[in-house]
């Protein structure tokens, strides 16, 4: 069975960093694609990057020069650096996999910028 498991959230000042953690429970080559989305109370869920089983990212415009998305396949994990965060960054920010037509999504970790 497929789990993605986040890691990484918590509250930080305006302008301060966090990385953000994605455990799969095998192989991340298998996806062929992941990805970090975020869901602010009241607004939709949106994709904030994705990476495909190249290599290949992309970001959101929102974040683009603040945030990246990297993977570590030793570990099976990938990684959200943010940086010069924003209090409209705060949000449960999600990882989600494409794997066989099917897409699976964690648990979810709380990000809150404030100071």
């Amino acid at each position: 069975q497929v789990q993605l498991v986040e890691s990484g959230g918590g509250l930080v000042q305006p302008g301060g960093s966090l990385r953000l953690s994605c455990a799969a429970s095998g192989s991340i080559f298998s996806f062929n694609a992941m990805g970090w989305y975020r869901q602010a109370p009241g607004q939709q869920r949106e994709m904030v990057a994705t990476i495909t089983s190249g290599g290949k990212t992309n970001v959101a415009d929102s974040v683009r020069g603040r945030f990246t998305i990297s993977r570590d396949t030793a570990k099976n994990t990938v990684y959200l650096q943010m940086n010069r965060l924003k209090p409209e960054d705060t949000a449960v920010y999600y990882c989600n996999g494409y794997l066989g037509g099917k897409i699976y999504w964690g648990q979810g970790t709380q990000v809150t910028v404030s100071s």
